[in-house]
């Protein structure tokens, strides 16, 4: 849990930025404008500038090799002001399908536009309501040029300004095995695909995907992996991903509990300070408690990842992360808002945001009970 000294510099680094050029009030400005975007593409040019999309990824790919916790600490500082970008969808998930399983040639053509911030793909694979990673129906006709896509894909985060989908198709089986997963590049524009965009109770923007005979030419541009061994791909990627979500709800949980902390040390009630209150007290106490204990579970996981431990352990690691995070979560937004009081409801107050964001999360790359199941499993339980 111990950050190193350039660790540090670039955690101070992410917490001026965010709080200077990217505040809280930044974000309800985007969302009061209504912009089609879902973010601030100035916003976004400046953390190029600055190399947050390159921070994992070796130099050879445009990045400058610093690692997921480098990566981590900018997540968990973006979370503590609702830092609007495709960071996640783009870097986290798909930066990481990329750097897992795209041919040499296409790695390095892809992962240098992701790592200058002028590439953009939006990951999809959900296709129902709830994370179901293997229960893939979008089907992928292989031809002898490349691939027919038919299907369906719901909640795609960043699809209305990605210049990529990466699309989790089946090519064989039934929905719900493992096996039969194909990952396919495919340009947001093909004919075919219909994007109908959607907004998050948070504000952020996704998007539902039809694609209706989608075709796709170029295997050598568009594959990622082996046709129908994408899973082996996919599981660690997820995994990459659901490690950088519970970094950015590390950051909301953090911000929460630090606002609530201020209050309580301001509001009076019948003359006295409500923080010195015995009861609120035990409750502070709890919070503090439970995001020690998660913020400990997600530097844990980050550092598996750059420590290139094996699969099964930043599997176990992931899924504990993700679900302390969520409990966490779940724990402090709802503690902050009631200790607000009716303030806390207003939308004026900023602890509704923080709340609303909280909700996604949870549910984004499986929910408590997803990940308390997996953990579990993986586990032999």
């Amino acid at each position: 849990m111990i950050l190193t000294e350039e660790e540090r510099m670039l955690q101070d680094s992410a917490q001026d930025f965010c709080g200077k050029v990217s505040p809280v009030s930044a974000f309800r400005e985007l969302r009061d404008s209504r912009s089609s975007d879902g973010y601030d593409a100035a916003i976004w040019r400046q953390m190029s500038e600055l190399g947050w999309m390159g921070v994992p990824w070796d130099e050879s790919l445009g990045g400058s090799g610093f690692g997921f916790r480098g990566l981590g600490v900018i997540s968990e500082q973006a979370g503590r002001t609702l830092l609007a970008s495709p960071l996640h969808s783009s870097v986290w998930a798909c930066g990481s399908i990329i750097d897992l399983g795209a041919s040499a040639d296409l790695k390095q053509r892809i992962m240098l536009g992701l790592s200058s911030g002028e590439r953009l793909i939006a990951l999809a694979l959900e296709e129902s309501a709830h994370h179901a990673p293997y229960g893939i129906t979008l089907v992928a006709e292989e031809t002898e040029a490349g691939f027919t896509l038919r299907g369906r894909k719901r909640f795609v985060a960043d699809a209305g300004v990605a210049d990529q989908l990466l699309v989790v198709a089946r090519s064989a089986g039934e929905a719900g095995a493992r096996d039969g997963l194909t990952l396919l590049l495919v340009p947001s524009d093909a004919d075919g695909i219909n994007i109908t965009p959607l907004a998050m109770v948070d504000s952020r923007h996704v998007a539902d995907i039809e694609f209706d005979g989608v075709h796709v030419a170029d295997k050598a541009d568009a594959l990622i992996g082996e046709v129908g061994k994408g899973a082996d791909i996919l599981d660690h990627a997820l995994d990459r991903a659901r490690i950088g979500l519970a970094a950015e709800m590390l950051g909301i949980c953090q911000e929460l509990f630090d606002r609530t902390m201020t209050y309580l040390k301001e509001r009076q009630q019948f003359g006295v300070l409500i923080g010195t209150f015995q009861a609120l007290k035990h409750r502070a106490a709890e919070m503090f408690c439970e995001i020690e204990l998660a913020r400990s579970a997600v530097y844990e996981a980050l550092e598996a990842l750059d420590d290139g431990r094996g699969e099964d352990e930043v599997a176990r690691l992931a899924s504990l992360a993700k679900f302390k995070m969520g409990e966490a979560l779940k724990l402090v937004s709802r503690e902050s808002l009631q200790m607000h009081g009716g303030i806390g409801m207003t939308d004026e107050f900023d602890v509704g945001l923080f709340l609303k964001r909280a909700a996604v999360c949870e549910q984004a790359y499986g929910n408590t009970a997803f990940h308390a199941d997996r953990y579990a499993a993986l586990g032999d339980f």
